[in-house]
């Protein structure tokens, strides 16, 4: 099973004790980063742990949630090798995966059911990248 590394500021903290739970369930081996409690932090401070520790190859994936997502994946997106996509859709989830071999998903909890964030995660983590005429996209990501 699959590492992964997961992180929130205190918008998505409610949710990601909540896929953390499910996860678990799943038997993935989950490593939070915080953040621990619904009280005010900043986003970035658990995006770039999360995302260090896909690009270390520590985790095998990356899930980051705050209030709409974009804090999260802006950040997520400053290091070279991270692909962080927000998707708000089970569709997304999987293109995310198939089409731009994203590595890290962004979930906007103001803007998404836990049900629906659920789906989401599900689709992510089971979908795989198809490489083909997606890699030379993908290849012309980094800087």
């Amino acid at each position: 099973m699959k590492k992964i590394a997961i992180g929130a500021d205190h918008a998505g903290y409610e949710l990601k004790e909540q896929l953390k739970k499910v996860l678990d369930q799943k038997g993935y081996t989950v490593k939070d980063f915080g953040t621990y409690s619904t009280e005010s932090a900043d986003y970035a401070d658990f995006a770039h742990p999360v995302s260090i520790a896909v690009e270390n190859k520590e985790c095998d994936l990356g899930l980051l949630i705050c209030g709409s997502a974009n804090g999260v994946a802006m950040t997520a997106n400053k290091h070279q090798h991270i692909r962080a996509a927000i998707c708000w859709t089970e569709e997304l989830g999987a293109l995310a995966r198939q089409h731009n071999n994203a590595n890290v998903l962004c979930l906007p909890a103001r803007f998404v059911s836990r049900e629906l964030a659920e789906k989401i995660l599900d689709r992510f983590l089971h979908s795989s990248f198809e490489g083909g005429r997606h890699a030379r996209r993908v290849d012309k990501i980094s800087c």
